[in-house]
């Protein structure tokens, strides 16, 4: 997929993929910020791919305020950058005549969660939880169907957690913000569907497990707790909600 509100190949392109950085025009993009909210992510703009939060045997989101919605992005936006750092170095075999383009979402979408992971590092700052532990066994990276259907299934509950989150944040800058990055995640869904099934980017009967309601053209909306669930499988760190 060639992306032009990506960095160019050759501003991106080191040693390593784990070696590169996200550039700032990038992250500033792709992490929804316009000028009120360099602020926020300015610290995060030089971050490479790895993060110096350690690991943790466990991670408390409290959903008393607004920093407990933005950990559970951060939370969520940790699992997609992983999975998706993962397959842009994994050897997955895409395949037809759009095996190009399919390689191509993958390397350029890793860049996008990477920025929305760092955007939620910096701005929550101290307040940030530490890096969470995933477990990805259940994938396998050489498939072309089990790596195009996790990134769907990622995508999809991304969409489903934002709109569901959305309504808990109180400060309108962080749903602004917000609502700026799950489009962005939309677009992901968008793409990765139609790589799967042309034409099935906008079919949210197929999405009513996550509340999509397409008599009313609404879409995709889980509360947290119905969203961490889905996504035990893949966190091996224990989370704990409250207030909630």
């Amino acid at each position: 997929m060639k992306n032009n509100e990506l960095e160019t190949k050759s501003e991106l392109q080191e040693k390593s993929l784990f070696d590169k950085t996200v550039g700032r025009r990038s992250f500033l993009q792709y992490a929804g910020a316009g000028a009120a909210g360099i602020a926020l992510v300015a610290a995060g703009c030089s971050k490479d791919r790895g993060y110096d939060n350690p690991t943790m045997n466990g991670a408390t989101l409290d959903f008393k305020d607004d920093f407990g919605v933005l950990n559970y992005a951060y939370a969520l936006e940790q699992l997609e950058a992983a999975f998706y750092i993962k397959v842009a170095n994994s050897n997955t075999q895409f395949t037809g005549t759009n095996a190009a383009a399919k390689k191509a979402y993958f390397q350029d979408i890793q860049f996008h969660e990477i920025a929305h992971r760092e955007f939620f590092k910096a701005a929550l700052g101290t307040a940030a939880i530490g890096s969470l532990e995933v477990d990805f066994s259940s994938i396998d990276f050489t498939s072309e169907a089990s790596v195009l259907a996790t990134a769907m299934a990622f995508e999809d509950l991304g969409v489903a957690a934002y709109n569901g989150a959305g309504p808990r944040l109180k400060t309108g800058a962080y749903l602004l913000l917000a609502g700026k990055i799950v489009s962005v995640e939309a677009r992901h869904a968008a793409y990765v569907r139609d790589i799967i099934s042309n034409g099935s980017f906008a079919d949210l009967n197929s999405l009513t497990s996550l509340g999509a309601n397409n008599s009313g053209g609404l879409d995709a909306a889980l509360t947290p707790d119905k969203v961490l669930a889905a996504a035990s499988k893949y966190i091996k760190t224990k989370i704990n909600v409250i207030n909630l």
